[in-house]
């Protein structure tokens, strides 16, 4: 009984981490673009771990204070983080609270 438990149990996750895994594949894809224009530009050492970092902590800031309507506690949990922690990388990466009209 264990083992059909068991067995289930992995179907499951593959099930749930399917569109997990599609979703890094599309990234790894735009990731690669990316990377192949901020080289392009780069003189000296390279920063790219860190700009792409930036840019994607940016996107993912923004993206939840749009589905928050810009409520700063909300958008800390949608991503999971506390606020005081959102808000501290929200003047890191310089992002301004403002609802666009």
């Amino acid at each position: 009984m264990n083992r059909k438990r068991s067995g289930m149990d992995t179907a499951a996750r593959e099930v749930q981490t399917a569109p997990a895994a599609v979703a890094e594949e599309v990234l790894e894809k735009k990731l690669e673009d990316i990377a192949t224009i901020l080289s392009a530009t780069e003189a000296g050492k390279s920063r790219l771990y860190d700009e792409i970092l930036d840019m994607v902590e940016r996107s993912l800031f923004r993206i939840a204070l749009k589905r928050s309507n810009h409520v700063k506690s909300a958008a800390a949990a949608y991503l999971g983080i506390n606020r005081n922690t959102f808000q501290n990388k929200m003047v890191k990466l310089d992002i301004a609270n403002h609802q666009q009209k």
